[in-house]
């Protein structure tokens, strides 16, 4: 499994990175921790989650049960608790069954940390993570409307010193070991740096955003911005909500799929979606590559990416994927599947 740097920390992240957010709702509290096992044996060291997770559905109920499942294995495991990198984030603004939809601020800061912290049955938090800007995102297809147009940078800025001040308390008491950002933009990441290194306060060491190969907003600003930085990207959904597994061939929705359960997989499901999918899966099918080996492999391969995010619901989609660890993906397959990409460019 390659390893990669998180970051200017002291820490070392896997290049695949098992993603929780189906734990408690698709997934039960069983399989998940089949899964911990399988992802360590299999030489992955990094678990991300949330405390909004699980998701298909969010719901007041289940706010908190992912960390929770976490938090059972590592009683379960207390010895095995510094094999592995953990992350969590704290929520945003607008989910309202989270502080009634309150923004993070460093009033939210400290009790989210306790309550994480608690859940997870953990000491630290390796790598806590602001999960979407407070000033609002571009993602989750809200590109095709954005308008920033009403935003004061010295506002915005403020607000981070903000978020700062007290994320430094957090690692003065020992309990998060670094910060980092999810969907956030490169103006948003620039300043959070500058922040950091003008006033010795905690600096970003990744952000979180969605990147696959149908979607590939970070090939520009954000990739070179990383580069630069070290501020390396942990990629979700590399599998794009498994249009690239497929098992959506034909505009099929498979009973108990995240397209079955959410119906527009968060405004993907389109025509161009389903069209550049069977694209690239007949790609794979031609160069005699499982279509998700091809995926993730392309992936871990970009020169910005730290560790891809991928969700199995189930032992055996987790099993398919790392059946492709380190399989590679041939030159001449990453020309064809640039071909590809210019012919379906965003297909959502």
């Amino acid at each position: 499994m390659k390893m990669n740097p998180l970051g200017r920390t002291d820490m070392t992240v896997s290049a695949y990175c098992l993603g929780t957010m189906t734990w408690g709702t698709q997934t039960s509290e069983a399989d998940a921790h089949r899964q911990m096992d399988t992802a360590l044996a299999a030489g992955i060291n990094f678990v991300d989650t949330a405390e909004m997770y699980p998701v298909n559905p969010i719901s007041a109920e289940t706010i908190g049960r992912t960390e929770e499942i976490i938090g059972t294995w590592n009683a379960a495991n207390k010895a095995r608790r510094n094999e592995y990198i953990l992350a969590t984030k704290h929520s945003g603004e607008g989910i309202g069954f989270v502080r009634d939809g309150a923004p993070i601020s460093s009033k939210t800061i400290a009790a989210t940390v306790e309550g994480s912290l608690k859940r997870l049955q953990t000491e630290v938090i390796d790598l806590y993570q602001f999960h979407w800007p407070n000033r609002g995102s571009f993602q989750f297809r809200k590109n095709w409307t954005y308008d920033p147009s009403g935003m004061r940078g010295e506002d915005v800025r403020a607000d981070m010193f903000d978020c700062l001040e007290g994320l430094q308390k957090e690692v003065d008491k020992g309990n998060i070991r670094a910060f980092g950002l999810s969907n956030e933009s490169a103006w948003g990441t620039a300043q959070w740096l500058r922040l950091s290194e003008d006033n010795n306060l905690p600096r970003v060491a990744s952000v979180q955003n969605e990147y696959s190969l149908m979607c590939r907003h970070y090939d520009t600003d954000m990739a070179e911005m990383s580069v630069a930085e070290d501020v390396g990207l942990f990629s979700f959904s590399p599998l794009a909500t498994g249009f690239l597994t497929g098992k959506y061939a034909g505009g099929h929705k498979p009973a108990g799929s995240r397209a079955d359960i959410n119906g527009t997989l968060g405004g993907r499901w389109t025509d161009r979606a389903i069209t550049a999918a069977e694209a690239y899966t007949a790609l794979a099918k031609e160069h005699g590559v499982d279509p998700v080996h091809m995926a993730m492999e392309w992936s871990v391969k970009r020169p910005f990416l730290c560790s891809a995010i991928f969700g199995a619901t189930t032992q055996e989609q987790l099993e398919r994927i790392i059946a492709g660890v380190d399989t590679g993906v041939s030159e001449e397959l990453m020309k064809a599947i640039d071909v590809t990409h210019q012919a379906h460019p965003m297909p959502y």
